[in-house]
């Protein structure tokens, strides 16, 4: 393939040198062709076929090739055939030479440009894919866009051949047509100017344009036919519902109040939602409290001779509630409500476009914002309900030493509870279907996390996946096969942790025409459902399920709403998001992995740096771990950052703005870190980068200065 390329591009070099080199051009001027126009038409009276096919074929090439005068060629067309078969025959001619420049940019640059750039390309090649035909268009209507231009920026992106040959094709027919009637009357033009007047380019502009409003009109159409059999309110009461106080409708409700909008929150269950109550304050609390029963555990480690702790689940599981009931008032009725938001403790159900019903009375509103977040998934599996289980909603209610715990899952929660739950005194077995835990992470990271988790004491079983549960006596007992036989695990506490499910049932949704694909809430890239007043943000719309991304959704679901007008939304950028894992060690990652730049193709360079010598590691005693970063080749721009050791989740935030704002890992390296801290970390990861890139060559000669220094 790397040959055939070479030949390909050395065939296109070698035209373009011969065409230029034997001064061709001449013979494509209107000069030259008006002194030879009454040997060309003899000619072709007497040879019609042979004229047609050797007319398209130097067409073809010069389109091919993207070399000048292509205009004039056009204009020879109507001369010699006249406005139909000009037309017909030119139009063919132009379009399988763009075809031709298309295929052979995509086969010599497509494939780089894409390893090189596809991470930043990726919303450019999901708008080609999804308006790429209408865009080809507008620019194939004006003829003040470079056609060779066209052809080549097509070319690098995911469009199909077939689509770029039809719309190329009936896009540059207005401007054929003009040109080949220009052409029928050739005598009488002096020059092209004549042809492409300002009247006319901004004609061409306008047809271009018109596909735009045509959208708009289109668009405005769906809404219709969308809301169609509803009744409009001829006021509201509010300005915007929001459902769901979790991370995503607290922060939609914030910012409404925040720009002085009429806002009413609605929520079922508790203020704060899943991220307050059942997930990251009260595991981050359990996993504290691990900590020191793990760091007890190693005291002579830490320079002591003796030390013990007694632990009292009950006494553990009151600090976490402690906790909670510390943060709670951050998402509290009263403190909203302080900032001028409407709050409703009651279950709401979607009843119109325009319209909520809770606790018997009927909102009305402007828009919607559907933020339910998920729970738990339970898989279905035989006889879980028999044996009884927990969940990461549901383990907060533990008073008692779970004795042998017995934990599905081997993700970001199942990791955490397992190592946390083990440290504080349970026999904890993990069991994973997969061949590792963490396996969104690189394998390093699985390998690394998975034998802290042995050490720590858990039973970690890979490739193991469950079929059954049952009663045995007194003994419950999960059947799991393996490598083809079945294994049983005996267990006395059972935790099902092996992912979540958006909340999407039970509030009118289907009701009201809102589409539900893959399990999750469908919107555009601005968060809007199909129903064009109602928007939707984060768990219930994935992808990601972290409390920032509900976050940073919410703020593009508010200002979309707010704010809706047809020249300015905001699409949700999820190219920089950062996302932690708070074992021992912590994992963090922002960008891409070694692993998914290896399956996107991306060409890359990976720098990493052991946290083994890391001074502040090492007084820790926390010297475990590493900084991995993945940039492009020769380069220092960040593609992508793992983080494995203590603070892990601190650490990367100094990679995500670097990736933000273009910051490379030579201002890095530039930047003054305090003595002695964990972020020295990411200093010296730059540093191996730049020791890795020292110009060897220009080092040699100052070697040499110096020697010469010295005499």
């Amino acid at each position: 393939m790397k040959y055939t390329k070479l030949l390909v591009a050395a065939a296109v070099v070698a035209a373009l040198v011969a065409f230029f080199a034997l001064d061709l051009g001449r013979y494509f001027s209107l000069e030259w062709f008006q002194s030879q126009q009454a040997a060309i038409d003899a000619f072709y009276r007497d040879n019609t076929a042979l004229t047609v096919g050797i007319y398209s074929g130097v067409y073809i090439v010069m389109a091919a090739l993207s070399l000048p005068g292509a205009a004039i060629m056009t204009l020879v067309g109507g001369a010699i055939f006249g406005l139909l078969w000009g037309t017909v025959i030119v139009s063919f001619a132009s379009t399988i030479g763009a075809t031709l420049a298309f295929l052979v940019a995509r086969f010599l640059l497509r494939d780089w440009v894409q390893r090189r750039f596809g991470r930043h390309l990726k919303a450019v090649n999901e708008g080609v894919k999804r308006d790429g035909a209408l865009y080809l268009f507008l620019v194939r209507l004006v003829p003040a866009f470079p056609f060779f231009v066209v052809n080549l920026v097509m070319a690098l992106t995911p469009m199909k051949t077939l689509t770029f040959f039809i719309v190329s094709q009936v896009g540059m027919l207005a401007g054929t047509i003009v040109y080949v009637n220009a052409g029928t009357q050739i005598a009488q033009i002096d020059s092209l100017d004549a042809i492409l007047s300002p009247q006319l380019i901004g004609a061409f502009v306008l047809l271009g344009i018109f596909p735009f409003i045509a959208r708009g009109i289109a668009r405005v159409i769906q809404r219709r036919k969308v809301l169609k059999g509803w009744t409009k309110p001829s006021s509201f009461d509010r300005n915007l519902v929001v459902i769901g106080a979790g991370s995503a409708g607290l922060v939609t409700a914030y910012i409404a109040a925040a720009v002085k909008a009429k806002v009413t929150l609605i929520e079922k269950n508790e203020m704060g939602g899943d991220c307050l109550n059942t997930g990251c304050v009260p595991s981050k609390a359990l996993i504290r409290s691990a900590k020191l029963a793990a760091d007890i555990r190693r005291h002579e480690a830490l320079g002591f001779r003796s030390a013990s702790a007694q632990v009292e689940m009950a006494d553990v599981m009151e600090r976490v509630h402690r906790v909670v009931a510390t943060i709670e008032p951050h998402d509290s009725v009263e403190r909203y409500e302080g900032l001028g938001v409407d709050v409703i403790k009651g279950e709401a159900r979607i009843t119109g476009p325009w319209s909520v019903e809770v606790n018997g009375r009927t909102l009305t509103t402007r828009h919607i914002v559907v933020a339910t977040g998920a729970r738990p998934f339970v898989p279905p599996i035989p006889g879980l309900d028999e044996v009884g289980y927990h969940t990461s909603d549901t383990i907060w209610s533990l008073r008692e030493d779970p004795g042998r715990l017995l934990v599905l899952g081997g993700g970001p929660i199942g990791c955490e509870l397992s190592q946390a739950f083990q440290r504080l005194g349970a026999e904890v077995t993990q069991v994973e279907m997969l061949d590792r835990v963490l396996s969104m992470e690189d394998l390093e990271v699985s390998e690394l996390i998975e034998e802290k988790l042995e050490e720590d004491g858990v039973r970690v079983l890979t490739r193991h996946k469950v079929t059954g549960f049952k009663v045995d006596g007194e003994e419950k007992v999960a059947l799991a096969e393996y490598q083809g036989e079945t294994i049983r695990i005996s267990f006395d506490t059972l935790l099902v942790a092996v992912g979540r499910q958006a909340r999407v049932e039970g509030f009118g949704l289907e009701e009201v025409g809102v589409e539900v694909k893959d399990g999750r809430i469908d919107t555009n890239r601005y968060l809007q459902t199909r129903v064009p007043t109602i928007y939707a943000a984060g768990d219930c719309v994935g992808p990601y399920q972290f409390t920032h991304a509900a976050s940073h959704q919410a703020w593009h679901a508010a200002v979309n709403s707010l704010f809706t007008n047809p020249f300015k939304r905001f699409k949700v950028d999820y190219s920089v998001l950062p996302h932690a894992t708070y074992t021992d060690p912590e994992v963090a990652r922002v960008g891409l992995s070694e692993t998914e730049a290896m399956e996107e193709g991306k060409e890359y360079e990976t720098t990493t740096y052991d946290l083994k010598d890391q001074d502040r590691a090492i007084t820790e005693e926390a010297a475990r771990g590493f900084v991995k970063v993945l940039t492009v080749p020769g380069k220092d721009r960040i593609l992508g950052a793992t983080v494995v050791g203590p603070h892990a989740g601190d650490l990367v935030t100094q990679f995500t703005l670097a990736m933000k704002h273009g910051i490379g890992l030579n201002k890095i390296l530039g930047t003054i870190h305090p003595y002695p801290t964990l972020a020295e970390a990411n200093k010296s990861v730059a540093g191996e980068w730049k020791k890795a890139h020292a110009p060897e060559g220009a080092l040699r000669w100052i070697q040499r200065y110096h020697a010469w220094r010295i005499g």
